[in-house]
């Protein structure tokens, strides 16, 4: 695969691509009046990203008085982007057109053997990207760019320490002669909910992501806040337990929240008289909805932690709202319970709960490379969190 060229545009025909990705599809007359060109200065803009393939007519909007219009929006020869997700169980990924239309999705397993290591997983990445490239129809092949969301920090800074990203993507650097975005997971998610999910129409907001792990991201007026050194919203490394009699110890507030604690407490909670305790999370809130006693007390128990977290993030950031995702915060049962326990130790703030699933990830990552290939484009400077190039 050749890398994909990056054109030199002018400046008016630049403002054209600026504005059909931002606002879709539109008329040859009304881009013209939208940006104030005119009729010859629109014309030559057209034909000029019309040549390049990255606009295309897509129909005709019929005028009162019979009057047709040519609509334009983004052409298939401006390409796609992928956005990848790697879990803890699986690798996710989408394909996207520059317009943001899905193309494609593909999915697969990490297997747990106790022996998978970094070289396992890039196959797997460059296997699900092979994959999902294949999906995507011919008139889509200009892949701008790939980005990856990491469950890590991720910080240019730290690749010098910490060699473990790069290993995973050395497979997928080789093969895609294409920039290479990183980013962390849960950032990657909040950016997904803002676009595409519960909090669509926030441009201030938390992601609250509680499952196996627990972390943070936190967008403010529209942008990602990724702190000094890339580490923002690593709300597991929050002093716990604190009191005059429990020293705090690295990461105990994960491992107290994380879905492994639960189940374990569960196991030594649990009644004798209700038969087997759950064996997993999943298990536990299946009990609650069917109407098992102890377990719609343990999980009650849970939300009000996570609704204690909630309030300290409240407390620091005031996001107005807060979205709840992961294995085990995107559970409904316990949204009510967490608001209000969040309401009574800070202030009343909204929380949601995550409306994408297990596809949030991936999507924010598809985000990312999405706006930064807009930006190589339209030569606008955008930085994501780390860019790496073609090996």
């Amino acid at each position: 695969m050749a890398a994909p060229e990056i054109p030199g545009l002018t400046e008016s025909a630049r403002a054209v691509l600026r504005l059909l990705a931002s606002h879709g599809p539109v008329t040859r007359p009304k881009l013209g009046a939208m940006l104030d060109l005119s009729k010859p200065t629109m014309s030559a803009a057209v034909s000029e990203l019309s040549a390049l393939g990255l606009v295309a007519s897509r129909g005709v909007e019929r005028g009162a008085i019979g009057r047709t219009a040519t609509i334009y929006g983004i052409g298939p020869g401006a390409g796609c982007v992928i956005g990848i997700d790697v879990g803890a169980a699986q690798v996710r990924a989408v394909a996207y057109s520059m317009d943001a239309r899905p193309l494609a999705a593909a999915e697969e397993m990490i297997q747990d053997n106790g022996g998978t290591d970094s070289d396992d997983i890039g196959a797997i990445i460059l296997s699900v990207a092979r994959s999902i490239l294949a999906k995507v129809g011919k008139s889509f092949r200009v892949l701008r760019s790939v980005a990856v969301a990491v469950p890590r920090i991720v910080s240019a800074s730290r690749l010098g320490t910490d060699h473990a990203p790069d290993a995973v993507l050395r497979g997928l650097r080789r093969h895609f002669p294409v920039p290479i975005i990183l980013e962390n997971n849960v950032n990657c998610a909040a950016i997904g909910e803002m676009h595409f999910g519960a909090a669509q129409g926030h441009q201030t907001f938390a992601f609250l992501q509680i499952g196996v792990r627990v972390g943070l991201g936190f967008m403010s007026e529209g942008r990602l806040f990724r702190g000094a050194g890339g580490a923002a919203g690593e709300v597991g490394r929050m002093p716990f337990p604190w009191s005059p009699s429990e020293i705090p110890y690295r990461e105990g507030l994960e491992h107290y929240l994380g879905s492994k604690a639960l189940v374990a407490r569960c196991r030594q909670g649990w009644p004798a008289d209700h038969g087997e305790p759950p064996g997993s999370a999943k298990e536990l809130f299946g009990r609650a909805m069917a109407g098992s006693a102890p377990a719609i007390d343990m999980v009650a128990r849970h939300a009000a932690d996570i609704g204690r977290l909630a309030a300290g993030c409240i407390g620091v950031l005031d996001p107005g709202l807060i979205v709840l995702g992961g294995g085990v915060g995107r559970n409904a049962l316990m949204t009510a319970e967490v608001e209000r326990v969040a309401g009574d130790l800070a202030w009343p703030t909204r929380i949601a709960v995550s409306s994408l699933e297990d596809g949030g990830t991936a999507l924010g990552a598809m985000k990312l490379a999405l706006d930064y290939s807009l930006g190589l484009l339209l030569r606008e400077d955008r930085h994501p969190a780390v860019v790496l190039p073609p090996l």
